[in-house]
């Protein structure tokens, strides 16, 4: 080839279509989490009137993050066998359904079938199918992209539940479940957008195509030398651990394992972790068993690691904790003979701080450098203070003022969350990582999701079902920071006991 001549290479459009999908994903969520805080607010009277109020919350609520969680778990899968897009339709599709479904209910079952298992399996579906789409399309301009996107949804979300409580009022239970069914379908236009990012790709010229590649430790390698080295060119700004240290066996400090960018609160939104260039592994060529088939379908290999199942253990109970929280919150206003005009209210001004704390993370990203698993963990601790106040007022005011306060913390637990996986898990684990979360996230949420009802039931005070949903948010909190100060103690004896020739090189330093 001769010096002059230009290679090219098809890179992410970053714009153009992109747009649409972004708008596309900003309204999916808008239209599927708008309505979890707003549960009390469309379904409390009617199962009032059946006689089961609190226990009934509890149970569907469970099915349905079980129903996502199971959805979430085979979209892998359907992804190898199906087109993305073809993912989210039927997911669409389904969420469609459930919702159509929900104008007819005439009893806990019924609202169990459309709206825990039909519009959660359709949620579950559409969730990974948005975010690889919109990862897809945005890389250099992702973080702003994301940042926007989520400004977006807080906005939708804000207002959403004042849109109920006044189609409520206009047109009654069953009215307002056909305009909710007719708003939700707006979910398969946002999956119609989700175009395979190939169709708009852009030519550019490679400038890093000559670009020598690097590896971290030891001599400079090459993949013939050792099929296990990941090797990576100096754009990447990523290092990869060496062959034999991987999850479920010896690790090393944290700060060894990823960009900056892919572990930072910079990359809140990336689910796709840090990128490696190229990953030869061998796989055993011997036949595998039914067993070894579950494992390697479920990467079961993750539960060895004990850091990874901690995160997953604290991840569940606190998302179980908050939306359990946020689900009875309305009935528990109620009881104190607030109006529904000030119950939705309330769950809006939440809304409006939790837009403005995702307008505080977008901005503080840009200036600050804070590992995504320690703001999710302040979020965490921060609501248990704040949730011990909320139990201490009791008019209008002081009410919104809580309920504000943990509506700004509430983002710090949600819009971290994958990047908790992606700043941990190498890029290759990362979707089976997160997919088993999201399968044993379900099933914690619905072994112990009906819990908090029956003690609501058997003790007949909101007071102690709060203080119950307090104690499994302490659950995340405390055995984090246990592990925290553990490994962070272990590896100043470690560093401590380094030989002097053993340096760490300065672009992996800067990460912390």
């Amino acid at each position: 080839m001769a010096a002059s001549s230009v290679v090219h290479r098809r890179v992410p459009p970053e714009g153009g279509w992109g747009l649409l999908v972004g708008v596309g994903m900003a309204m999916m969520f808008v239209v599927t989490l708008g309505s979890l805080p707003s549960f009390g607010l469309m379904f409390g009277d009617f199962l009032t009137e059946l006689g089961e109020e609190t226990s009934a919350i509890a149970l569907i609520t469970s099915c349905f993050f079980s129903a996502l969680s199971f959805a979430g778990l085979f979209t892998n899968t359907l992804m190898k066998k199906t087109s993305c897009r073809t993912v989210g339709l039927i997911g669409a599709t389904s969420y469609i359904i459930g919702s159509m479904l929900t104008i007819f209910v005439r009893s806990t079952n019924e609202l169990l079938i459309s709206f825990a298992v039909f519009q959660g399996a359709g949620f579950g579906l559409m969730i990974p199918v948005s975010y690889t789409t919109f990862n897809a399309y945005f890389v250099e301009k992702r973080v702003v992209m994301m940042s926007v996107a989520q400004t977006l949804i807080g906005v939708g979300t804000m207002f959403y539940p004042i849109f109920i409580q006044r189609s409520m009022d206009a047109f009654g239970f069953r009215g307002c479940m056909a305009v909710l069914a007719a708003v939700n379908s707006h979910t398969l236009v946002a999956m119609l957008v989700m175009h395979p990012v190939e169709w708009h790709m852009r030519r550019v010229p490679d400038d890093a195509a000559r670009r020598p590649a690097v590896v971290e430790y030891g001599p400079v390698a090459t993949s013939e030398d050792d099929p296990k080295v990941k090797l990576t060119t100096e754009t990447d700004n990523f290092r990869e651990l060496p062959a034999g240290q991987g999850l479920g066996g010896h690790r090393t400090p944290e700060k060894h394992r990823g960009s900056r960018r892919a572990s930072s609160i910079p990359g809140l939104g990336n689910w796709s972790g840090p990128v490696v260039v190229s990953d030869s592994t061998e796989r055993d060529s011997k036949p595998a068993t039914k067993w070894q088939i579950l494992v390697d379908f479920l990467d079961l290999t993750l539960l060895k690691d004990p850091i990874y199942v901690n995160i997953v253990l604290g991840i569940s109970f606190a998302l179980y904790s908050d939306l359990a929280f946020f689900t009875i919150q309305p009935m528990y206003l109620f009881m104190l003979s607030f109006s529904k005009a000030d119950v939705s209210l309330i769950i809006a001004i939440g809304a409006g701080a939790d837009l403005i704390s995702r307008i505080f993370l977008a901005i503080s990203s840009t200036c600050l450098n804070i590992k995504a698993r320690y703001v999710y963990l302040a979020g965490a601790l921060f609501t248990i203070i704040a949730r011990f106040g909320f139990l201490c007022v009791f008019d209008f005011y002081g009410m919104a003022i809580v309920t504000a306060i943990m509506g700004f913390l509430r983002t710090w637990i949600h819009v971290p969350l994958p990047l908790v996986f992606s700043e941990y898990l190498p890029q290759e684990r990362f979707p089976s990582g997160y997919g088993l979360f999201m399968f044993l996230q379900g099933n914690i949420t619905f072994a112990i999701g009906p819990i908090v009802g029956y003690i609501r039931d058997v003790t007949g005070s909101y007071t102690v079902s709060f203080h119950v949903l307090t104690l499994v948010m302490a659950l995340c909190v405390i055995p984090w920071f246990f592990e925290i100060c553990y490994y962070r103690l272990k590896g100043k004896v470690r560093q401590e006991q380094a030989p002097p020739h053993v340096t760490i090189p300065m672009i992996c330093e800067t990460k912390e």
